[in-house]
């Protein structure tokens, strides 16, 4: 595993140290931002099968994570994610959406690259995280 890789997981278990309360609802609003920005990148049907996989992927390790992983085509794309996470204690959801994104953002950075997921990041959820060469993306 690469350095840059382990910063990225860092970043996204970081993320869930700072929501101790309302671990679903912070969750949810993870997603929206981190969607919203692949999305421009790889379009709708993109982010879905991305999606789709990491659920797939996690789901022998939380059973309970939703069976229809699609997100519905409304206003609250992540509804059943968000129920999913609301029924478990907060460290358990918290757990499992870090594994989510942290899967789906290793499939994303074997598909487009390491520097243009940190650049995903830094835009989705203002973070600061460094690339391969040791220098830190900032959104200037």
């Amino acid at each position: 595993m690469e350095t840059s890789d382990l910063t990225r997981h860092q970043l996204i278990k970081s993320l869930k140290a700072k929501h101790t309360e309302g671990v679903a609802e912070a969750a949810i609003i993870l997603w929206e931002h981190l969607a919203t920005q692949i999305i421009s990148i790889v379009g709708e049907d993109g982010f879905n099968a991305l999606y789709v996989r990491s659920i797939f992927l996690n789901r022998r390790t939380f059973p309970w994570l939703p069976t229809n992983s699609l997100p519905p085509q409304t206003d609250h794309p992540f509804v059943d994610l968000k129920m999913s996470f609301e029924g478990r204690p907060p460290a358990q959801a918290s757990e499992a959406n870090s594994l989510l994104l942290i899967t789906l953002t290793d499939i994303l950075a074997s598909l487009i690259g390491e520097q243009l997921i940190n650049r995903i990041l830094l835009l989705a959820w203002g973070a600061e995280i460094s690339n391969e060469t040791g220098e830190e993306f900032k959104n200037e």
